[in-house]
C-alpha cells in the first residue's frame, strides 16, 4: 500500500472541520504511506512542544489514539513521531509521557494483513518497549541520560557513590530496551523501520556515552569503597563489558546500511588486568586470601583502565560536534533557500522603470528624453529659456514686462516653449501696452501659427480685431476680457504711465 489512504484523508479532513491544527498533523505524520514522517510535520510538530498555548496532553493523546490503528505502518510511526518529539521537542513534551502510569501497550501487537505485516509487528512491540523505558527512566532520575552534560564536569562524571550506583542500573535497563530491538541490516527493508532505526542509533550513541562516564566515575571510587559498595560496583562493571559488546555489534549493523563511518564511535574496551584487580580488591575485603598486589600495580591498572575508556568517551564527544555540525549546515542551507526564494519573489514584481522595450522608447531603442507637452499644463520654459514666473497677473510693481507679439501669446497658451525674454529692470515703473498685445497691433496671423505649431495638435485661433482669441463667441469673449482688463487698470491705478502708490 503507498500513498495516503482514503481513510487518512478522511481523518484529516475531520480535525480540518473542527479547527484542531495539531491533531490533523498528527494524523499527517502518520498515514498509510511507507515512508518515514514527512520532515515539515515532525517540524511543526516540534515547534508546538515549544508553544505555551499548546496542550501537550491532547498531543499526547492524539499520537496515543493513533497507535491503537490496526495498520503497522500508522502504528510504526506513530512511534517514530513520538520518539522523534521526546529526542528534538520541548523537556515539557518528556516530563508529560514520564507523568503517565502507562504509555504504549503494544506488547500483543500484530497486523495479519500481510507477510510483512507480521514481520514489522515484532519491531512495532520492541520499539515500544523502548519508549515506556525511556519515560520511566526520566521519572527516576528526572533526566534524559541522552541529553546529560558530559565531561570530565559532567553529571554522572561528578555524582557521589550512593547516587552513582543507583543511576547506573536505570542506564542499563534503557540501553537494554534499544538492543533488544535486535535487528539486522537484511531487515531494514522500508523507510518506516529506516526511520525508526536512525533514532534508535542516535539514542544508543548518547545513551553508551553517559554509561560510559558512570563507570569511569565508579571505577575512579571503586578503591575507597565499602565492601557492599564494592560488590555492587562489580557487578555493574562486569555488566558494562557485556553491554560493550552488544552496542559494538548494534553499531556494525549502522555501518552495513550505509551510516557514515565517522559518525559512529570508536570503542576502546579496558585491560582485562582491571577486572582481575576489582576482583582481588573486593576478595581482600572479604577477608579472602589473594596474590599480594602493591598499591603502586593498582594505580597503574586504574589509570590505563580509565585512559581507555575516556578515548571513547572523545570518539563520541567528536560524534556529536559531526552531528551539530551537519545541523548548522542544514539550518545554513535552509536560510538561504529561503533568501533565494524570497529575492526571486522580489524580482518577480512589476517594475516601473523605463526600459529599452517600454512603448515610448523610440525605434532605435533610444528612450526620448523631451517633456510631453501638456496644452493644458501652466507654461513653463526650456533650453535655458526663463520660467515665466511673473506673468500679466503678478501683481509685482517693479515688473516691467518685455512687448511680445501675440504669436508669443498664443505659443504660451499652446503649451509652447517660450523664447528667451530680457531681464526686467529695476526700479522701472510699471508699463503695459494692451494695445501692442491685444489690438490692431498684433503682427501674427493664423499662417504664422500654423508654421510655429507644425504637425501638432493645437487649439483653434481666429483673428479678430481684438488679437488672437479662442474660437468661441465673440460677444462673450470680448465683454470677459474687457472686463478683466478694466478691473486690472483699475486696481493698479495705471492711467498715464503710472501706479497707486
Amino acid at each position: 500500500m503507498s500513498g495516503q489512504s482514503i481513510t487518512d484523508r478522511i481523518t484529516a479532513a475531520q480535525h480540518s472541520v473542527t479547527g484542531s491544527a495539531v491533531s490533523k498533523t498528527v494524523c499527517k505524520a502518520t498515514t498509510h504511506e511507507i515512508m518515514g514522517p514527512k520532515k515539515k510535520h515532525l517540524d511543526y510538530l516540534i515547534h508546538c512542544t515549544n508553544e505555551m498555548n499548546v496542550n501537550i496532553p491532547q498531543l499526547a493523546d492524539s499520537l496515543f489514539e493513533r497507535t491503537t490503528n490496526t495498520s503497522w505502518v500508522v502504528v510504526f510511526k506513530s512511534l517514530i513521531t513520538t520518539h522523534h518529539l521526546m529526542v528534538y521537542g520541548n523537556e515539557r513534551f518528556v516530563q508529560y509521557l514520564a507523568s503517565r502510569n502507562t504509555l504504549f501497550n503494544l506488547s500483543n501487537f500484530l497486523d495479519k494483513s500481510g507477510l510483512q505485516g507480521y514481520d514489522m509487528s515484532t519491531f512495532i512491540r520492541r520499539y515500544s518497549r523502548y519508549l515506556n523505558e525511556k519515560a520511566v527512566s526520566y521519572r527516576q532520575v528526572a533526566f534524559d541520560f541522552t541529553k546529560v552534560k558530559r565531561g570530565v564536569d559532567g553529571v554522572m562524571r561528578t555524582m557521589n557513590t550512593e547516587k552513582l550506583l543507583k543511576t547506573i542500573p536505570i542506564i542499563q535497563n534503557q540501553m537494554d530496551a534499544l538492543l533488544d530491538f535486535n535487528v539486522n541490516a537484511n531487515e531494514l527493508t522500508n523507510g518506516v523501520i529506516n526511520a525508526a532505526f536512525m533514532l534508535l542509533f542516535k539514542d544508543s550513541i548518547r545513551l553508551f556515552a553517559a554509561y560510559n562516564e558512570g563507570i569511569i566515575n565508579l571505577l575512579e571510587k571503586y578503591f575507597d569503597m565499602k565492601k557492599v559498595q564494592c560488590k555492587e560496583g562489580l557487578d555493574i562493571y562486569k555488566k558494562f563489558l557485556t553491554r560493550m559488546t552488544r552496542i559494538s555489534e548494534f553499531l556494525k549493523v549502522a555501518e552495513q546500511v550505509g551510516i557514515d563511518r565517522g559518525d559512529i564511535p570508536d570503542l576502546s574496551q579496558a585491560p582485562s588486568s582491571l577486572l582481575d584487580a576489582l576482583e582481588q580488591h573486593l576478595a581482600s575485603l572479604e577477608g579472602k586470601k589473594v596474590k599480594d598486589s602493591t598499591a603502586a600495580s593498582r594505580a597503574s591498572t586504574l589509570s590505563n583502565a580509565v585512559s581507555s575508556l575516556a578515548n571513547t568517551g572523545m570518539s563520541f564527544t567528536k560524534v556529536d560536534e559531526r552531528e551539530k555540525q551537519a545541523a548548522l549546515e542544514e539550518e545554513q542551507a535552509r536560510l538561504k533557500a529561503l533568501k533565494e526564494q524570497r529575492l526571486k519573489e522580489l524580482s518577480k514584481r512589476p517594475s516601473f522603470a523605463t526600459t529599452d522595450t517600454s512603448p515610448v522608447a523610440t525605434t532605435g531603442g533610444s528612450i526620448s528624453t523631451a517633456p510631453a507637452i501638456d496644452l493644458f499644463s501652466t507654461p513653463s520654459c526650456s533650453n535655458g529659456a526663463l520660467k515665466m514666473e511673473n506673468d500679466l497677473f503678478d501683481l509685482q510693481t517693479t515688473f516691467q514686462p518685455p512687448v511680445q507679439p501675440s504669436t508669443s501669446m498664443a505659443s504660451g497658451w499652446g503649451g509652447y516653449s517660450m523664447p528667451p525674454v530680457n531681464q526686467p529692470q529695476p526700479n522701472a515703473p510699471l508699463q503695459v501696452d494692451f494695445e501692442s498685445a491685444f489690438g490692431s497691433k498684433a503682427g501674427s496671423s493664423s499662417q504664422d501659427l500654423d508654421d510655429l505649431a507644425s504637425g501638432i495638435l493645437k487649439p483653434t485661433m481666429v483673428s479678430t480685431a481684438q488679437g488672437l482669441v479662442p474660437n468661441m463667441p465673440e460677444k462673450l469673449v470680448s465683454d470677459d476680457l474687457d472686463s478683466s482688463l478694466a478691473n486690472l487698470v483699475g486696481s493698479l491705478g495705471i492711467g498715464n504711465g503710472t501706479t497707486k502708490k
